[in-house]
């Protein structure tokens, strides 16, 4: 008779650590996409794009917080502001997907690196909501400090596999 697979705490963290980096690169890797657009299409397409998008909402609701808002925001949208989006995009979702990469990779550093770099972005996402007040900006940065948690679980366990099969002596 087979044993059920129960499979051990150090499976799930590992594989939460590797779903978590598969959610954490699409993310980024849309950013990254996202940025590129933005920096190729012409800022009056993106306005056009914007309006397509809120008008047939604002259309049957005219009180849409979400859709004025947005509609709103795009009057006001710059060629300039467009570009400073568009790099900022690309430049974080940028580290963040090299990150992810080298986590993946396993290589080594990448695991105190990533935990400094998604710090950085967690003090940065709590100051923006206290401004703010977005909660996808407390959102994401739940998520990052549950992926900082994830990082150090595996970091720990490669070393300890690491430090086993060591060569002793010499």
């Amino acid at each position: 008779m087979k044993k059920p697979f129960r499979p051990t705490p150090a499976k799930i963290w590992h594989w939460l650590f590797e779903a978590s980096l598969a959610i954490k690169g699409l993310l980024t890797g849309t950013e990254v996409t996202a940025g590129l657009g933005m920096l190729l299409v012409p800022n009056t397409m993106v306005a056009r794009l914007v309006y397509w998008l809120t008008h047939f909402e604002i259309a049957e609701d005219p009180t849409d917080t979400m859709a004025s808002w947005t509609l709103r925001a795009m009057e006001q949208f710059p060629i300039g502001t467009q570009h400073f989006y568009a790099m900022y995009l690309m430049l974080h979702g940028g580290l963040k997907l090299g990150i992810v990469m080298l986590l993946w990779r396993r290589v080594m550093w990448a695991y105190p690196a990533g935990m400094v770099v998604l710090s950085a972005f967690v003090i940065y996402q709590v100051y923006e909501f206290v401004h703010s007040g977005s909660p996808f900006l407390l959102l994401l940065a739940l998520f990052d400090l549950f992926m900082i948690g994830l990082i150090w679980k595996e970091y720990r366990a490669l070393r300890a596999v690491m430090l086993l099969s060591a060569p002793s002596g010499a």
